[in-house]
């Protein structure tokens, strides 16, 4: 029996070296593949952050771009209301000039505008009763002085328009309201305008 005990304890002993062994070579691949995934999680954690990083650094920037856009946007709306606002202020400006300084005005607007001297004048309400008679008067005065026909006239029509004056001859108006000489001058001069008051 001491020979069968002995085998026996021979190939137990055998075997646990074995399985020692296996164990072992198990154990050296589980650590390897462990540090391989954990080098690939290392890996991909680091990429993700790079990504992220960058992600929200393209973000901050597109953010920082749009609101520089939505600021120049907000400066030059305030800008162009402002320049609006000068002409308008302008324009009530030449309204509302002393009485014997706006009928120089008109009178040097009618008598530069006609061409044939005998234009039909038109007015608005206000200014036909209040310097309408004393405009033509001075405007033809003017004529005289350039050899045209001084012969412009106020009409009985009046016209919805805040100054200035409309010319008729025939079926020919030439508009010299205040309204149109401000257009005019807006489109020529409100980046001239814009210059001067924002530099």
């Amino acid at each position: 029996m001491k020979g069968i005990e002995k085998i026996t304890a021979h190939i137990e002993a055998d075997a646990k070296a074995e399985a020692q062994e296996i164990l072992a070579a198990a154990d050296a691949k589980v650590r390897e593949t462990e540090a391989a995934y954990s080098q690939k999680a290392q890996d991909e954690y680091w990429t993700r952050v790079r990504s992220g990083v960058k992600e929200c650094e393209d973000r901050v920037q597109r953010m920082s771009r749009l609101a520089a856009m939505e600021s120049k946007k907000s400066i030059l709306a305030t800008k162009q209301e402002l320049v609006a606002r000068a002409f308008d202020r302008a324009q009530e400006m030449i309204i509302n000039l002393p009485a014997e300084k706006y009928t120089e005005f008109l009178a040097r607007l009618a008598s530069e505008s006609a061409t044939t001297g005998e234009e039909e004048v038109i007015f608005n309400e206000r200014d036909r009763n209040g310097c309408g008679a004393a405009v033509i008067e001075a405007a033809n005065r003017r004529l005289l002085g350039k050899d045209v026909k001084a012969g412009l006239r106020m009409s009985a029509e009046t016209r919805g328009i805040c100054g200035g004056l409309i010319l008729r001859q025939g079926g020919i108006e030439v508009n010299c309201t205040v309204e149109t000489l401000i257009d005019l001058c807006r489109g020529e001069m409100s980046s001239q305008l814009a210059e001067v008051m924002f530099q």
